[in-house]
Parts: structure tokens; sequence; C-alpha cells
């Protein structure tokens, strides 16, 4: 490979071929000549300074050779490249591309629109020159539209003149709210897979080198790879903070909502002018009864199918304000956000219930019974630190166990105030 194209290539972290297409032009000739001049001077190893000294300034030349339009097209390509290793948020980073692509190219107006893997629709993430409003709710099916048809086929659409083209111009005439002048939409798209369409309207792209193009697929696939970066980044922050038995938060981000819980309500009394009562919430610990006897019985397959359903019911029951975890082996922990102790007693009573009255995996031709020993702390009265809370909610749970098992424990000043399982539900 030639140095010159090695070296841009090497900045730029694409193609040499497609950096030659951006820069206009074909390194062979230049290519050719510097490979005779290297042959003059033997071998490389004996070089001189005075010929690296040639060197460079023979590199000054060709940068000096380079228009300014090209100069500015590798800047683009190097801050967009550096915004890439040095940022993994989606939001920023593609603000970052979309900035670039506008400086560079000045459309009317632009939209960024996300193809919904759950539902293969597109929604607009990110625009400019149209009313966000009413672009939030709009979706597009596949093959729908312009950017439709782009996601579907992922072939780009390029036509930077409407009026030179008769099906085009039939359609801008059709529509003459858009007032079409130039369109470019493309796909965003990684190895197979369609993430996106970049949809330019009135660019001047007539007036533009047909490096300019190569240029717009280069900035897609910059913002393909930002797409498929966060898209991982998610996916192992979800994976660190899930319990992969059960679905639930583990205990690893329990500790850390605790944290954000705790600091948030004590950052509230403390700026509050006038004194009023201190924001609550409330933590559940939750203990499944004779657990073992399941595993011994069934086998821990078994087991663990079991704590999946539990899972699920759990986050049925507390809905989706509050947040459940697995605290390890059968013990379950849910946060419960903004609830003091009548109405953290009223949702914990409401669990025992349905675990008491749900039969489990009966899918699999099993019905088991299931009950549990459930105790219950508020912030900040039973506890102000997040270990004093835990330990206060852990305690209750224990007391719920000695008592007899299947039935809550709520942590009380004076003393603790148990509720057993009733005989029959006020929620059935």
């Amino acid at each position: 490979m030639p140095r010159r194209t090695w070296q841009w290539s090497l900045l730029l972290g694409y193609p040499s071929d497609t950096v030659r297409t951006i820069l206009g032009r074909s390194d062979r000739s230049k290519a050719g000549t510097a490979a005779e001049g290297d042959r003059s001077e033997g071998d490389t190893r004996r070089r001189t300074p005075h010929v690296m000294k040639n060197y460079r300034k023979n590199d000054h030349r060709q940068l000096a050779s380079i228009d300014s339009r090209q100069m500015d097209s590798l800047r683009v390509f190097h801050e967009v490249a550096r915004a890439l290793t040095s940022n993994l948020d989606l939001d920023s980073l593609l603000r970052s591309i979309m900035a670039k692509m506008e400086e560079f190219f000045g459309p009317e107006h632009w939209s960024l629109l996300m193809l919904d893997e759950e539902t293969s629709e597109l929604y607009y993430a990110l625009s400019t020159g149209l009313d966000e409003d009413l672009l939030r709710d709009l979706r597009l099916r596949s093959g729908e539209g312009i950017a439709g048809y782009v996601a579907a086929t992922g072939n780009a659409l390029v036509v930077p003149d409407v009026s030179s083209d008769p099906d085009w111009s039939r359609y801008a005439e059709a529509h003459p709210e858009l007032n079409l002048r130039s369109i470019a939409c493309l796909p965003i798209r990684h190895g197979e897979r369609t993430l996106g369409v970049l949809q330019l309207n009135n660019s001047e792209l007539d007036l533009l080198p047909e490096s300019s193009i190569a240029f717009l697929r280069v900035l897609c696939d910059y913002a393909a790879i930002a797409l498929e970066n966060a898209r991982h980044v998610k996916l192992i922050q979800h994976l660190s903070i899930t319990d992969d038995c059960t679905g639930l938060f583990n205990a690893r981000h329990l500790y850390t909502l605790l944290e954000q819980e705790i600091a948030e309500h004590t950052a509230k009394a403390k700026w509050r002018v006038v004194p009023i009562a201190q924001p609550h919430f409330s933590l559940l610990f939750l203990d499944l009864d004779y657990f073992k006897s399941v595993n011994d019985r069934h086998g821990h397959l078994v087991g663990s199918r079991l704590l999946a359903e539990i899972g699920n019911l759990l986050k049925r029951t507390l809905g989706p304000t509050h947040a459940a975890f697995r605290y390890g082996g059968d013990e379950f922990v849910a946060l419960l956000r903004g609830l003091d102790k009548p109405a953290a007693t009223e949702l914990s009573r409401l669990v025992l219930e349905q675990l008491a009255q749900t039969r489990f995996l009966t899918g699999e031709g099993l019905s088991l019974a299931v009950t549990a020993s459930l105790g219950l702390a508020t912030f900040p009265q039973d506890g102000a630190t997040l270990h004093d809370l835990i330990r206060s909610s852990d305690t209750m749970m224990y007391s719920a166990k000695d008592s007899g098992r299947n039935q809550l424990v709520v942590a009380n000043s004076s003393a603790p105030s148990i509720h057993p399982t009733p005989s029959t539900s006020r929620h059935s």
C-alpha cells in the first residue's frame, strides 16, 4: 500500500479505497515516484536524516495540494473517530455525528430514524428543521415512504436534483408542503442488519463532488458503529445488574439504587425551608419457606424455574414504580419507592397473599404451593443509612421465620407488628 494512503487509513480507521474516493484522487502515480526514490537511496536501514527531511517536505507539498473541502472532510473524519473512541453515550455521539454532517452538507432539514427491532418500525430519533412534536409518535412501517423503502431494501436513494427526475418531480409536485429540491436517504447498516436511516432534504448535492456522497456513506458507517457499540454497552450494563435465573435486578444493583434513594431523600429534606413530614421509601425482605425441600424432591432445575416464576409474580404485583431484586439463594428484596409504613405494609401483605394463593409450575405438570417470611422496614425511621435499613428489614424477616413463617413482620419503634397471611384474600 502506498505510504501516504496507509497514513490516512491509519488515521481515519477506514479502508484505503474509501479514503482515496473522499480525497478525489489516486495515490498510485505518486506512490510509484516515491518507490523509485526509495530504491535510489539503497537499503532503507542506511537512510540519512537528510532523506527523511526530504520526505517530510514532500508530505507538506502533497498536503498543500489537497483543497480546503477535502481537508474539511478529513477533519470531520478525525473528530468523529475521536468521539467514537472517547464517548459511549449514544445520544451525544449521534448528535456529534449529525452536527458534522449538517455543517458539511447544510441541508434545510434532516432526520435520523431508528429501527425498532421488536416492531420493525422506524421512529424519529433526531431531526432538525422539522416539527419534533409531530414526529415524536410517528412510526413508519418497513417499505413505507422514502425512509421505509431504504430501510427495507438496504439501498441508498440519492436524487441531487428532483426537477430533473420525472418520477420525483411528480412526487414533489404532489407534495408541495415538502418543498423538495434534492433527496439523500441512506441506510445505516451493521453487517447485514439495518439499524436506521439518515435522510437529508434540500442539500446542494448537485454542486458537490462525487466524493461527497462517499463521505456521507462513511458518516452513516460511523453512526452504525456508534449504534452497535451502544447496543453492546447497554447489553453489558443490563447483564451486570441482572440475575440470570429470575430476570430481576441483582444484589449489586440493590446497593446502588438504595444509595441513590437515600441521597435523594436526604437532599430533599435538607433543602426544605418549611419543615414537613420527611419523604419515605420502604424495603421489603422476603425469604421462601422450606425452599430446600423443593430442590431435594424435584431437583435444582425445577427449583431454578420456580425462582423464575416467583420473580415474575413479584414484578407483576409490585408494578413498574417499584423494583424487585434477587438477593441470593431463595431470598428476594423489594424497593418500595415513595411508600411510608402504612402504604408499604398494604403492598407487602398483597405480596404475601399472592404467593400463598398461587400454584407454581402448573405448565410443567406440577402444582407447587409456596409461602414466604417477609420483613419490612421504612426509611428513615427504621434506618437512616443503607446498612441500618437492610439490617432492620432483614431482622424483621428472621422474626417472621421465628414466629411461624408465612407472615409479614413490620419494624416498629416499640415492638414489631406481625401480619399473618389471611385465610381469605381481600383482593380475590
